[in-house]
């Protein structure tokens, strides 16, 4: 049976989750627009400094601060966000990001999974049109990011996905 493309995407972005060097979850995100991928991202230290499974620690970890709270302590640049900078604006408007999570230490997809408010802003900044996401190996959701822009959350001020 053939798979469905947006499998076919996810599969890809799966495979990005293998280079992924956080301790608590590994991700992996391809932006496809016209049936072309533009560029691929995985979430790890900024370039030249030491990523979290070099160091054998996490401080997001070490501090027991939650998901979706105080990424500022994460040396982590996410998925999404490297999926962005590698990509030229006028190549994702109108784009599709496809996006995978893996528990670090379980390997299973990570539940519940979106993107966090800081990579909302560049999803919506970059001009993509819909994020889909796997929750299973043949399941996935979709948020169409222009939903994002009409239900401002930081106009609430709440925290996490």
């Amino acid at each position: 049976m053939r798979k469905d493309k947006a499998n076919y995407y996810l599969d890809m972005a799966e495979s990005a989750t293998g280079r992924g060097t956080c301790l608590r979850r590994n991700f992996g995100a391809i932006i496809v627009k016209n049936d072309e991928i533009v560029s691929t991202g995985y979430n790890g230290a900024p370039r030249g400094r030491c990523n979290c499974c070099d160091l054998g620690e996490c401080v997001r970890q070490k501090m027991g601060v939650q998901r979706g709270e105080r990424y500022e302590l994460c040396r982590s640049v996410h998925a999404e966000a490297n999926c962005i900078i590698s990509a030229a604006r006028r190549d994702m408007i109108g784009g599709t990001l496809y996006l995978v999570g893996h528990e670090a230490d379980t390997g299973e997809y990570v539940k519940n999974t979106a993107p966090c408010a800081m990579c909302k802003r560049l999803i919506i900044n970059a001009g993509i049109k819909d994020v889909i996401v796997r929750d299973t190996k043949d399941d996935y959701h979709s948020f169409e990011v222009e939903q994002w822009i009409k239900d401002d959350e930081s106009l609430e001020g709440s925290m996490g996905y």
